[in-house]
């Protein structure tokens, strides 16, 4: 049985935020984005479940909203939170932002300034986990190599335990045969020396039989 593992190592990821600019509600805002490497499937499912930590998410509204945000530890009532994703082949972009004329004046700059740090935290979190998963899988793999070698080992041992005892048996079956063949050839000499006694007895047994007919013989002539 063999065991087959393609196994992959990647160069540490650097996440990156920079600013652009999103229609959002026919206005256009300034927003925090990063693009990141990797599957546009695992990019969009890791946002979505880190968007549900940061309030109440409509995800299927365009671009996502999120009401009654939790910013760094801060809740505010009023404000929203703007959200989206841009996907590529082989990276996606994510980008989350607000605009200053729905939040309370005073809140707009700590609410700016901790979206960019919550946009670059996504991103190292995205990467970290993504790397967690490898080195899951790829413990797996080590762990049923090494499973797969003590299988092995037990195996091996076993096949020497039966090998020896083979060897034993066969020892014993050649000295048996080399038994056997003293017996054959001594059984074949005995029947042999056993032949030739039976015709010296029948050569004896002629000559006795001549002389008793030759007594009987001169019995009868006796007058």
């Amino acid at each position: 049985m063999g065991l087959c593992f393609i196994l992959g190592v990647g160069q540490a990821q650097t996440v990156t935020v920079k600013k652009q600019n999103e229609t959002v509600k026919n206005e256009t805002i300034e927003v925090f984005a990063t693009t990141l490497d990797g599957r546009k499937e695992d990019i969009q499912q890791a946002f979505n479940r880190y968007l549900k930590e940061v309030g109440k998410v409509k995800l299927f509204s365009s671009p996502t909203t999120i009401t009654e945000p939790v910013i760094s530890g801060t809740s505010f009532s009023k404000g929203i939170v703007y959200a989206g994703t841009q996907a590529g082949d082989k990276s996606s972009t994510v980008w989350m932002g607000i605009n200053p004329a729905e939040w309370e004046a005073k809140d707009v700059t700590y609410a700016t300034r901790e979206l960019q740090k919550m946009v670059y935290q996504f991103g190292v979190k995205f990467y970290r986990d993504q790397a967690q998963k490898q080195i899951d899988e790829t413990q797996q793999a080590l762990d049923a190599v090494i499973k797969q070698q003590q299988r092995m080992l037990n195996q091996s041992k076993d096949l020497t335990i039966k090998l020896s005892n083979n060897e034993q048996e066969k020892i014993q079956l050649e000295k048996s045969l080399e038994n056997n063949n003293l017996e054959n050839a001594a059984l074949k000499i005995r029947i042999e020396n056993n032949k030739k006694a039976q015709d010296s007895l029948l050569n004896v047994n002629a000559q006795i039989k001549k002389v008793l007919e030759a007594n009987q013989e001169k019995q009868r002539k006796i007058n």
